[in-house]
């Protein structure tokens, strides 16, 4: 069973391989980090999400965004969304059902033809340069989660008026 990691708390800190190779840390660097958790390479909801991304990395940039997508998907999996969507982003894999507990994601067990193995449903954490968690979105499906652009704008709301992280009681 996962609990939900609730808004301002400290980001979990957890490490999957890389594409590329190297590990990718999902907890706070020290700057503003938007993560991404999608289904995998069977989800064509996720695949035209993770697609988005290139059009926004002028906003990205100018926020000082790093926006990275992490899955339970094996290597080859990902590598294969990442090549089918052209993302440049920092791309995880091999994210575990323990990971997507501590996550507080919800976990789904594939149907005939889908996939290899269980996975997360959509989630996506920001993360402030603090290493809190200023914004946390979790789908039990794949059709609901938040427009990439709109939570950018929000992320400028924040930092330009030090708006505080909510939902926290």
């Amino acid at each position: 069973m996962s609990e939900k990691i609730s808004a301002g708390s400290v980001m979990p800190a957890i490490s999957v391989p890389k594409l590329g190779g190297g590990e990718l840390d999902l907890g706070g660097n020290g700057a503003w980090r938007m993560v991404i958790v999608y289904r995998g390479k069977h989800c064509p909801i996720c695949k035209r999400y993770l697609s988005g991304i290139e059009a926004l990395q002028g906003e990205i940039d100018d926020l000082g965004l790093e926006v990275v997508a992490v899955s339970g998907d094996s290597e080859e999996q990902a590598q294969a969304v990442a090549d089918e969507t052209g993302v440049k982003i920092p791309v995880g894999y091999g994210l575990t059902k323990a990971q997507m507990q501590q996550l507080g994601l919800y976990v789904s067990t594939p149907r005939p033809n889908e996939t290899d193995h269980e996975f997360p449903e959509p989630g996506m954490f920001v993360v402030n340069d603090q290493g809190q968690v200023q914004i946390v979105d979790i789908s039990n499906a794949p059709f609901a989660r938040p427009e990439i652009a709109s939570i950018l704008r929000g992320i400028k709301f924040i930092q330009e008026k030090g708006y505080p992280i909510r939902g926290t009681a």
